[in-house]
């Protein structure tokens, strides 16, 4: 089953992650949070990992083993973080599966498996967090995707996409209900992450025949720009929507690769 996320406390900070995105996810905000003087609190199904990802960030950095997809680990992890840090300030929900499957290809099995950790996981872990974020006026970032509602359908990963337009919806929801914690959707597209272990692992376990007939069509289909976002950027952009005051609103932020087309209109001279 995933995980959960990063908590943090100025910092106070939680963010859930799910398989591999607990590395990629630590490459993106916790490190940087630890190292800077906030308090962390790393949330995931594998306690083996998330450990060694707390002890290379620092004192500031706990370790808290969670399932998102189960009401009851939720509640335990985020009230054991909140104790640890002192309450929290900030989440970042970065659980994601993405297996790539035709739709015609798409059992209930994998529909299922996809909404309970990209969709019903995002309710679950915020619940959690929600008492915990009133008291603090704290902030709420979930990493959605371009494959959502930003850009064209991805063949091939079309149930993700859809999981993601449900997260999207999701955030609002929970944003008019909650009006003074700042909920933000952020829409990442074309990242790598970082080296290693803290590389994505987005496409682990997909088949290469299909990758291989899928990719032509991301490409042709205007899905990909051309360009891989370094993700020291997209670890800025998460950084930057924490530190906004609370009187700002970002309801959507999207980081992406950008487009590597020729000048549209090119100088004769």
């Amino acid at each position: 089953m995933p995980a959960a996320g990063l908590v943090t406390r100025e910092g106070g900070n939680v963010t859930d992650s799910g398989g591999r995105r607990v590395e990629w996810a630590r490459a993106l905000h916790w490190r940087r949070s630890a190292q800077r003087g906030a308090q962390v609190a790393l949330l995931a199904r594998r306690r083996a990992r998330i450990e060694a990802a707390a002890e290379e960030a620092g004192p500031g950095a706990v370790a808290i083993e969670c399932d998102v997809t189960d009401e009851g680990s939720c509640r335990s992890a985020f009230d054991e973080a909140a104790d640890a840090l002192g309450g929290i300030d900030n989440l970042i929900y970065t659980p994601a599966i993405s297996p790539l499957v035709r739709m015609v290809d798409t059992g209930a099995d994998t529909w299922r498996r996809i909404f309970d950790t990209n969709v019903i996981g995002a309710a679950l872990a915020t619940a959690a967090a929600v008492p915990h974020l009133t008291a603090s006026t704290g902030k709420a970032v979930y990493l959605s995707s371009d494959a959502g509602t930003f850009g064209p359908p991805w063949p091939g990963l079309g149930a993700y996409g859809v999981s993601k337009a449900a997260l999207e919806r999701l955030v609002d929801a929970w944003r008019a209900e909650h009006p003074d914690i700042g909920f933000t959707c952020l829409i990442v597209g074309e990242c790598a992450g970082g080296e290693g272990d803290a590389a994505t692992g987005m496409n682990i376990g997909w088949d290469r025949d299909l990758a291989m007939k899928a990719y032509p069509l991301w490409v042709s289909g205007g899905c990909m720009p051309g360009k891989l976002m370094p993700v020291e950027d997209l670890i800025d952009v998460v950084q930057t929507i924490l530190q906004t005051n609370a009187a700002t609103s970002m309801p959507v932020v999207v980081a992406r690769g950008a487009p590597a087309g020729p000048v549209a209109f090119a100088d004769p001279n």
